[in-house]
């Protein structure tokens, strides 16, 4: 594979690693030796900073990226390889196991995965990693736990504390030049003397040398002189030495040092901020302020206080600020956070702050619902993308503690992110899984068939998504559930097109565009629009379908809508290419493929490049041809069945197939299809829109 620029997902590191060289060049040998590399260490002693540094050093050595899996916001082993496809530049929304799609991508690939924070998921680290490195022969795995995970591979880097200083000689000591860098980044102009340096050494000595704790510490200079943090933490370092707590008692256990930290900045902590601390930790991934004020707040922490509060625990370093394009968020470190997580499990407030975290990505998801078709779709995306996190987490608790239908109804809510944002794999995992366990019938067991219906449409499935579209309409009709019945015919309509029955495909779509007038419900009839279009299409009735989706163009610019409207442009495409039109063909696909590429859809861009291919033939441009085919094979693969599964898009994609072999030969042919095969997917699609050359 010719990789023309980096590619990986590893954050920048902008803090400076302070005595960490030996250790980070020891994982880097090791992993010259070993195909899975475990950094192990006690909870704060900077293995994931350690591993980030590794890794970064190794990019070079691996021409398919180095790739980094956070783990820590995960609950169930189940969820793992779902994380791990996310993270890698892998679109899978086919209907096969994750763990096989992950096996068959990295089978051919050299790469390295970082899965960072692997101790709570331990067994199905271990079970994941063994799978996937059988599979893989290139693949090398550099992990972080707080122990091994026992594979047989394994190789351990066991990560001990900073060195401190057993003289007066403060330079001995890495932990004291870490405090010093900590402390002059808190007060400006900090430095060591004759004065503090006595008491400087004793808070090195005292946290054992642990960074986390030193850090932690070092922002206490803001409010305290170094003699008085000595003296506060001797303080409570002796009370902590006798205290029996089930946080002291992990698997494995807290070192001591840490336990006066996080304890000792929890206790001079404010209560508004201690409390804050404890229900913040429900959080997954980033916290968005505006979450935290409907999640966190009630009278014991008014919403108007929650910037505030944010900001101090900013600065005391136990939250991270991190600015972003769309508005300040926040992160906590995990160790931080498990401490914040048991405190509020003390409090008898977990589940409490738990259900009105689920309740409040419910409420996004039904407001991203309610404006998917809309103007602001891409805002959306990146919306939910960023919280997917959370997402995930309020759907696991809906699932652990069921109360009323909020599964069925969060799974249900989300269609429009696993449907057209590139999600389907996921969708389909707790759509199903949510439809398995509430088997109520209601309005949320009705929208969660049929957003399942449609996932299973996209990936290749028919006869599965005609089924439970079949049970959807019939229970709507007789609850007289409009909406609901407009949408199962939709996926009935669909599931025909992908079955090759496109008489009953359009007879279904036209059932929905004949409500069009009465209907207050936009999405089925623009739905309804791009099957008929697309029945119309496969059974030769060109002129047919160009009509519906020019009427589907209208409806979709009235609305300000792009997602349906490319699909339709696809369908566009490939009228205008079967009536003898290429140019004009190519212009549609290129609109649509714009927007799928900028959604992640990826079945989209699929169909669409499916046509750029044959509309290059057109214009002569053989080799550009076979590079769409090879890009868009690569898609496809990550779907599940190609053209998925109609007979008519298959065949006219095997007609090109052997129309440009023939133009080209088997070796230019072969040669052309591997290199759009094998490319970056982002180099690929900016090659296929003509912004970047062939490379």
């Amino acid at each position: 594979m010719q990789v023309s620029q980096w590619q990986g997902n590893l954050p920048s590191e902008s803090t400076r690693l302070i005595g960490r060289r030996e250790e980070v060049d020891g994982v880097r040998a090791l992993l010259g030796r070993s195909r899975l590399v475990t950094v192990t260490g006690v909870a704060g002693v900077g293995k994931t900073r350690i591993a980030l540094r590794a890794a970064a050093g190794l990019r070079e050595r691996f021409a398919d990226g180095v790739w980094l899996v956070a783990l820590s916001p995960l609950v169930e082993g189940s969820a793992l390889p779902y994380a791990i496809a996310e993270a890698l530049p892998l679109s899978d929304q086919s209907s096969r196991p994750v763990t096989e799609v992950l096996a068959d991508y990295l089978a051919e690939r050299e790469l390295l995965l970082v899965l960072d924070t692997c101790e709570h998921l331990h067994e199905a680290c271990a079970a994941t990693v063994r799978t996937l490195l059988a599979a893989a022969p290139r693949l090398r795995v550099l992990a972080t736990s707080r122990r091994p995970l026992g594979c047989p591979e394994e190789r351990v880097r066991a990560v001990e504390p900073l060195p401190v200083p057993e003289g007066d000689d403060w330079r001995e000591g890495d932990a004291v030049e870490l405090l010093l860098d900590r402390a002059a980044a808190t007060v400006p102009g900090f430095a060591i003397d004759e004065r503090n340096r006595d008491a400087l050494l004793r808070v090195c000595r005292r946290l054992e040398g642990l960074p986390l704790a030193i850090e932690l510490a070092a922002a206490r200079l803001r409010e305290l002189s170094p003699e008085r943090l000595a003296e506060r933490l001797e303080d409570r370092f002796t009370v902590l030495g006798t205290t029996d707590h089930k946080v002291y008692d992990a698997d494995p256990p807290w070192h001591q040092a840490l336990r006066t930290a996080i304890g000792w900045s929890h206790q001079l902590c404010t209560p508004a901020e201690r409390l804050l601390w404890a229900r913040a930790s429900v959080f997954a991934g980033g916290i968005d302020p505006v979450a935290v004020k409907q999640v966190c707040a009630d009278d014991r922490l008014p919403s108007w206080q929650i910037p505030q509060l944010l900001e101090s625990l900013a600065d005391k370093s136990i939250l991270i600020w991190e600015p972003t394009g769309a508005g300040d968020r926040y992160r906590m470190l995990d160790t931080i956070r498990e401490f914040g997580a048991i405190w509020l499990k003390d409090l008898g407030q977990d589940e409490r702050v738990r259900r009105r975290h689920r309740d409040y990505y419910l409420e996004l998801a039904r407001e991203g619902d309610a404006c998917w078709i809309g103007p602001d779709q891409y805002a959306w995306y990146d919306r939910m993308t960023v919280e997917l996190p959370n997402l995930r987490a309020a759907l696991r608790f809906a699932l652990v503690r069921p109360e009323g239908h909020t599964a069925l109804e969060l799974a249900g809510a989300l269609w429009f992110f696993w449907y057209p944002c590139g999600f389907l794999q996921e969708g389909r995992h707790f759509l199903e899984r949510a439809l398995a366990q509430d088997r109520a019938p209601g309005p949320a067991r009705r929208k969660a068939q049929w957003a399942c219906a449609l996932v299973l449409v996209c990936q290749g499935e028919g006869a599965l998504a005609e089924k439970l579209a079949g049970e959807c309409a019939a229970e709507a009709e007789a609850q007289g559930d409009v909406e609901a019945r407009l949408m199962a015919w939709c996926a009935s309509s669909c599931a025909g097109i992908i079955m090759g029955d496109n008489a009953r495909a359009g007879e279904m779509a036209r059932k929905v565009i004949e409500q069009e007038e009465r209907s207050l419900f936009c999405f089925p009839v623009l739905l309804a629009y791009t099957s008929y279009g697309m029945s119309r299409t496969m059974a030769g009735s060109f002129e047919d379908g160009i009509a519906a989706l020019e009427r589907l163009r209208a409806l979709c610019d009235q609305h300000g809508e792009r997602w349906q409207r490319a699909y339709g442009d696809v369908l566009r495409a490939q009228a205008e290419l079967a009536c003898g039109r290429p140019e004009r063909a190519r212009a549609y696909a290129m609109a649509a493929l714009e927007v799928k590429w900028r959604l992640h859809d990826s079945l989209g861009m699929a169909m669409a490049i499916d046509v750029l291919a044959p509309a290059a033939v057109a214009a002569g441009e053989g080799e550009r041809a076979a590079r769409m085919l090879g890009l868009a094979d690569q898609i496809w693969d990550t779907v599940g069945k190609h053209q998925i599964g109609t007979p008519e898009l298959v065949a006219a994609r095997r007609a090109c197939e052997s129309e440009v072999r023939g133009v080209l030969g088997d070796r230019a042919y072969d040669s052309a299809f591997s290199a759009g095969r094998d490319t970056d997917l982002d180099a690929g699609v900016a090659y296929a829109l003509g912004t970047s050359p062939a490379r």
